[in-house]
C-alpha cells in the first residue's frame, strides 16, 4: 500500500492550503488520520475521518481545518485555513486499515507559515 501526501508549501499567516493524501488501494475500510510533526516536537494528531465519515479534530485546529475523503479517488484531504506560524510542521497521513489493524504512512509534506 502506497500513501503519498501533497499540497504543502509556504504561506503567509492567514493563508490557506489544501493537503491531499492519495492511497494506492481502496480506502473504503480505512480510517484516515492526519498528523503533524514540528522540529524538536513529538508527532501530534491533527484530524481523523473514519471509514464511516465521522470527523474528529485536535483542539488547536479551532475550527480552521476541515478533513474530508473521497472513496472513489481513494484520497483524503485536509483543508487548512487561517494558518499561523505555529502550524509550521511536516504533515503526515496515516491510512489505517480497520480490519487488518495496520497503518500505512506517507513521507509527509512540509507546511511553512511565515511572514
Amino acid at each position: 500500500v502506497r500513501v503519498v501526501e501533497s499540497g504543502g508549501g509556504s504561506v503567509q499567516p492567514g493563508g490557506s492550503l489544501r493537503l491531499s493524501c492519495a492511497v494506492s488501494v481502496s480506502i473504503k475500510s480505512y480510517d484516515m488520520h492526519w498528523y503533524r510533526q514540528a522540529p524538536g516536537s513529538q508527532r501530534e494528531l491533527v484530524a481523523t475521518i473514519t471509514r464511516g465519515g465521522t470527523m474528529n479534530y485536535a483542539s488547536f485546529t479551532k475550527g480552521r481545518f476541515i478533513v474530508s475523503r473521497d472513496n472513489v479517488e481513494n484520497t483524503a484531504y485536509l483543508q487548512m485555513n487561517n494558518l499561523q506560524p505555529e502550524d509550521t510542521a511536516v504533515y503526515l497521513c496515516d491510512a489505517q486499515d480497520y480490519w487488518a489493524r495496520t497503518d500505512y504512512w506517507g513521507q509527509g509534506t512540509q507546511v511553512t507559515v511565515s511572514s
